[in-house]
């Protein structure tokens, strides 16, 4: 721990999972953090995931085959996309960038960028819930991609791909599925096996029990709403309706409301949110892992509380209400996928979030190109959870003025806009 770093006060905005990782993380390495969340403590996403650390995701969503797809599911209003036909104006910037970037050179690239976050996520969680004795938290049993009626051939191309990519993957048959997960329906006839994918069976206390680490090194947590960072002479000025705070650094973790702090400070990036649903069940119906089906676009987990069944995209914003069709919509595939076809799935809750989405899917890490001391930790998209903790790694490493284990340049903000270039490195001394 450096001491020597007390003397500076950070302000970490927001407080999911990313928040969290980057606020223990710099506690730790002895800065003075406060944390801001009008909302309390992993109250959005963080809360309501599908608690699948998902190492294997290294391919971005916008890739071509995807554009064949798109009428049909659109078609679907309880589909796995929707678009609201209120929001479509405000939609179609996004998706242009997002078509944008199905370019194969561009498409490779952000897959490189992918897997070197992810080929880091289990280490650095391993690291650090080591450190303060939580490995419990994680369970490491692998998760499925299941196939029902996709070709043979076109499953084995997807086997080939993830393999070139470096991931620990194994092709199941109908027969080895069921001997590992034997409550899935008889009528998935293959599976991919990810076998250093991990899984929470509670997100939400997974996210607690870091914020109670960094609360007993001395973090402090300040339930409030941020409503501007503006740059002063001595550091930032954190705006909260009632009060304002003084910091020496400060980090932008606020998921899809981040670009609301980010506009005043001269920064306009392309993040929208992908709406996403869950339906709780009270049995985890003997599954062992994260299932997920390739054809119905959605996935189950067991919990501690029963079966998590999580998925769907809708655009519609941050500010409409939940559509709970959407979210029951999830069960009749449960069902289909579960060797319990007698049994009526009642759900105990439902729950919607906004995940924080760029068109390239991703995230937004390093420090501003015009702003010394204020850093970028949002926009993960699907992989909030898998990314947590290499997110705060990353972030200390340069609040530290380190380089850090992975190169920024692809996450940096300066990709969506002319404006200065982040450095690969960590930045320099002031």
């Amino acid at each position: 721990m450096l001491s020597d770093n007390k003397t500076q006060h950070i302000g970490v905005v927001g407080a999911g999972i990313i928040g969290i990782c980057c606020a223990l993380k710099l506690q730790r390495a002895g800065f003075t953090v406060t944390l801001y969340d009008e909302n309390g403590l992993a109250q959005g996403c963080s809360k309501g995931n599908a608690g699948h650390f998902a190492t294997e995701q290294v391919f971005p969503l916008a890739h071509s085959s995807l554009l064949k797809k798109l009428p049909m599911m659109l078609l679907n209003p309880l589909g796995p996309l929707r678009i609201d036909w209120r929001y479509v104006i405000k939609a179609l910037p996004w998706f242009w960038r997002f078509v944008n970037n199905m370019a194969s050179s561009t498409y490779k690239a952000n897959t490189h960028a992918l897997q070197a976050l992810n080929h880091r996520a289990i280490t650095a969680y391993e690291t650090l819930l080591d450190e303060f004795k939580l490995n419990h938290l994680i369970t490491k049993k692998g998760s499925l991609l299941t196939f029902e009626t996709t070709p043979v051939t076109q499953i084995q191309a997807m086997f080939e791909k993830y393999l070139a990519h470096g991931i620990a993957v194994e092709l199941l048959n109908a027969e080895q599925l069921q001997r590992l997960e034997p409550n899935l329906a008889k009528t998935i006839t293959h599976a991919l096996f990810f076998k250093e994918v991990a899984h929470s069976v509670d997100p939400h206390l997974f996210c607690l029990s870091l914020a109670e680490q960094f609360r007993a090194l001395g973090g402090q947590f300040c339930q409030q709403k941020v409503i501007e960072v503006s740059p002063v002479y001595s550091g930032y000025e954190i705006n909260c309706p009632d009060q304002k705070f003084q910091a020496d650094k400060v980090i932008i973790a606020a998921g899809a409301w981040s670009k609301l702090l980010l506009k005043p400070l001269g920064y306009n990036v392309p993040l929208d949110t992908e709406r996403g649903y869950h339906c709780m069940l009270s049995s985890n119906y003997g599954l062992s892992r994260p299932v997920a089906s390739a054809e119905r676009s959605f996935i189950m987990t067991p919990m501690s509380q029963g079966l998590r069944i999580a998925g769907t995209v809708e655009f519609a914003g941050t500010e409409r209400k939940m559509n709970n069709k959407r979210a029951l919509a999830l069960l009749p595939s449960a069902k289909a996928m579960l060797n319990h076809s007698a049994v009526t799935l009642q759900p105990s809750s439902v729950w919607m979030g906004c995940r924080p989405s760029l068109p390239d899917s991703l995230p937004i890490i390093g420090e501003a190109p015009n702003h010394t001391n204020l850093f970028f930790a949002f926009g993960h998209q699907h992989l909030g959870l898998t990314q947590g903790a290499i997110t705060g790694e990353l972030i200390t490493s340069l609040c530290l003025q380190q380089v850090p284990s992975v190169d920024i340049k692809p996450y940096c903000i300066s990709r969506f806009s002319s404006q200065a270039a982040c450095s690969s490195h960590a930045p320099l001394a002031q």
